[in-house]
């Protein structure tokens, strides 16, 4: 390293991908906060939570999460916390312990604060009926002061999607919804439980652009069994004529360790990594080409949509939910397992429903663990951000914002070398910029940041 205003210079290198996979594909945080919730700890519970509540400003806006937890079906590549269900009692029950817990809530914040955020995730918020949505809306309403601009979300599941749903949720203000794709491939389909097809979604579409939704997001997948270029690139050729504002593009981790339905999944099936990688990039190639604009890790956007312009201007933001325009500083969640950010930390609800629901009924707030920022985390947690969101970072002003100097990092910026030398960062002045080829490891390079982090097998998804 020869001086802190010029330390990697560019390399005209480019890695074949093969080289790139040997080299790179290790694990990572997918990096939706920092420090990551590996490191949530028991030492944060509900006292500590309602110390953080307290001390909330009165006048800055908050965004609410809610997590339903109930699928009608389960589709076994899924990673999240959820359970399928064949009646409705277990979810209207679950609402009525939901609306319990914002009461809790309530009786914890020190004034009724702005919201100028909702959104409802799951699991799959549309199995909620109409009158459970009227409940949850008129809670949130009472407790907060929604905002007349708030954006108001729902991740969708196609398959149970109908209109009169579309039509009560956008009596609430739904103005981004989110629907699952994955793989419009019957074989697919079949072998991840989760059939569907182009004309469901299209109907979807429809109905979601009747109602006034004026953000409609398609998730789609790499990485699942039998999954190939060729029908990834088929179904993305499908779905662009529905011009949605907003894609993503999510690698399967294959994780049936702690996802026990994935066993279900035939893993003689899964492509490999230099399969996942061509999957992955010949994907975003196509996206490009027809008029989207790349956005971090794995999302894409019409060049109007505000997220793009979001990424444009510098304001990016990345939390929980992903890729996000959202500029509140805190984030309150309700429902099993939801997380909330905070000035002063961040917190997980206790995950499994039982346990939570007991919690809700012994009247305390149903926290299971989190951590409190230092002064350090805040440090590491602007520059991963701005890595994640920008690709590039200017580690000169994060460190005089944050009271550090660039010697603070020295070891981080000798660990970089390896990547600069592969052509997959540079650093001149202090800026650091992942290349075009290094976004494929950017979790990888923030992890290099990342002082809590090990490389231990079944922690965290592969790179690539």
């Amino acid at each position: 390293m020869t001086s802190p205003s010029v330390l990697h210079a560019p390399k005209p290198v480019t890695l074949a991908l093969d080289e790139l996979i040997a080299r790179y594909d290790g694990r990572a945080p997918r990096y939706t906060s920092y420090p990551t919730a590996v490191q949530f700890t028991p030492a944060v519970d509900a006292a500590t939570y309602r110390g953080w509540l307290a001390a909330l400003p009165a006048t800055d806006p908050v965004s609410l999460y809610l997590h339903i937890p109930f699928c009608a079906r389960l589709c076994w590549y899924c990673g999240c916390n959820t359970r399928a269900v064949n009646r409705h009692e277990p979810v209207g029950d679950y609402v009525q312990h939901l609306l319990a817990e914002a009461a809790l809530l309530e009786a914890a914040l020190p004034r009724r604060l702005p919201a100028n955020a909702i959104h409802l995730g799951g699991g799959t918020p549309n199995m909620l009926a109409p009158t459970e949505m009227d409940a949850i809306f008129g809670a949130l309403r009472r407790i907060f002061d929604v905002t007349e601009d708030a954006e108001v979300a729902a991740e969708l599941d196609p398959a149970v999607l109908t209109r009169e749903w579309v039509q009560a949720a956008a009596s609430h203000g739904l103005s981004r919804a989110s629907l699952g794709v994955q793989n419009l491939s019957p074989q697919v389909q079949a072998a991840v439980n989760r059939e569907e097809s182009y004309e469901e979604i299209a109907q979807c579409v429809a109905w979601l652009r009747e109602a006034g939704v004026g953000s409609i997001n398609l998730d789609l997948m790499y990485g699942l069994p039998h999954q190939t270029t060729v029908n990834t690139l088929s179904t993305i050729d499908q779905i662009v004529a529905l011009r949605p504002e907003r894609l993503a593009l999510f690698g399967y981790a294959h994780v049936p360790w702690m996802k026990a339905h994935q066993q279900l999944i035939d893993e003689s099936a899964l492509p490999g990594a230099a399969e996942r990688l061509d999957q992955s990039e010949a994907a975003a190639e196509r996206l490009v080409s027809e008029g989207y604009v790349r956005i971090g890790l794995d999302h894409f956007a019409l060049p109007d949509d505000t997220l793009a312009a979001a990424q444009r201007e510098g304001r990016l933001r990345r939390n929980f939910q992903g890729y996000t325009t959202d500029s509140a500083q805190t984030l309150l969640g309700l429902g099993a397992s939801s997380i909330g950010s905070l000035p002063q930390g961040l917190v997980q609800n206790v995950a499994q429903e039982l346990p939570w629901r007991n919690a809700v009924v012994a009247g305390d707030l149903p926290i299971a663990r989190g951590v409190a920022l230092t002064d350090d985390d805040r440090f590491r947690a602007e520059i991963i951000e701005r890595l994640m969101c920008d690709l590039s970072v200017d580690l000169a002003a994060v460190c005089a914002r944050h009271g550090r100097t660039l010697g603070d990092l020295a070891q981080e910026l000798s660990a970089l070398k390896r990547f600069a030398d592969d052509g997959l960062v540079e650093i001149l002045e202090a800026r650091l910029t992942v290349s075009e080829l290094g976004r494929l490891v950017v979790r990888s390079v923030c992890a290099v940041f990342d002082t809590y982090f090990t490389a231990e097998a079944g922690r965290h998804s592969k790179a690539l």
